[in-house]
This record gives structure tokens, sequence and C-alpha cells, in this order.
């Protein structure tokens, strides 16, 4: 009896361990991946002018990095990009944008350029729910409701979008 319970255990630890290793080991290769990306791209646009979609990538990996005001220079020079290529899809620049500032506690700013991305693209949840929650922060909460409201029309099972309504609708009813 003594066996097998020290066999469960060690099974258990082994089991344990098994999933830990194979988690860090998944971590440090996204890591390497994206770091591998910051290093090239990085070391592309020092040395030419690149594309939006470079621009745009190298200020996701800023912002994933938290290095916000770094992220809102490629990003505006993404936009800029965009404008010479005439590229269409610049709605995820925006997003961006917004979300750096947003982050730097910049509302305003966050705000003005959520809204620049839903007027490319109305349907676009994330924006969406990043409008709904700047107007949170700046305690604008009707405003907020109605846009998590909008977002839910697009998207019915957005689990963010439902949460922080029901929550808005019991402050704004009150």
């Amino acid at each position: 009896m003594d066996n097998n319970l020290a066999v469960i255990y060690l099974s258990i630890l082994v089991g344990l361990l098994t999933f830990t290793v194979v988690g860090v080991f998944r971590q440090i290769l996204k890591t390497r991946k994206i770091e591998s990306s910051f290093a090239k791209l990085r070391k592309k646009l020092e040395k030419e002018k690149g594309t939006t979609q470079e621009y745009y990538e190298l200020g996701s990996i800023y912002s994933e990095k938290k290095l916000y005001s770094q992220a809102i220079a490629l990003f505006q020079k993404a936009l800029k990009a965009a404008q010479e290529e005439e590229e269409e899809n610049i709605a995820p620049i925006y997003n961006g944008l917004g979300y750096a500032y947003f982050t730097q506690e910049q509302y305003d700013l966050a705000i003005r350029h959520y809204k620049e991305a839903l007027k490319f693209k109305p349907d676009y949840v994330t924006a969406l729910n990043n409008l709904g929650h700047a107007y949170e922060k700046k305690k604008l909460n009707t405003q907020a409701l109605q846009t998590y409201e909008e977002a839910l029309k697009f998207a019915p099972n957005n689990s963010i979008a439902k949460r922080r309504a029901e929550s808005l609708r019991r402050l704004v009813s009150v």
C-alpha cells in the first residue's frame, strides 16, 4: 500500500514538472521569436525606409515591451507610410496608437485615435472595447455603456463588453 502511494505521488510530481517545463519552454520560444523579429525589424528600419506593416509590427513589439513612447513614434510612421502607400487597412494602427496613449493615461488622445480606427472600420470590436474602457477612465459612463452595447451588436459573445456593460448598467441606472 505504501509503495503504491509513493508511486502515485511521484507520478503526480513528474506530471507537474513536465507541465511546468513545457510551459517554460514554450515561453522561451515565444520570447526568442519576438526578440528575433524585433532585432530584424529594428536593424532594417534603421538602414532604410520601411513599409506600413513593418512600422506597425515594430510598434506593436515596442507596445508589448511597454515602451509606449517608441511605439507611438512607430505607429505614426506607419500612418505616414500608409498614406504614401494608399493603404486602406489602417484601423489597427489607430487602435495601437490609442492603446499606447491610453497606457500613458492620455485618455483624450486615446479616445480620438480609437474613434479614428472606427471611422475606417466601424465593426472593429477591439477598438470599441478600448474606446469603452477609455470612456470609463474619464468617468463618461453613459458613453462607455453605449460603446460596449455597440460592440455587442457586432460580437454578441464578447465577454469583455458583456461584463463591462452589465456593470455600467447598474451605475447608470442608479
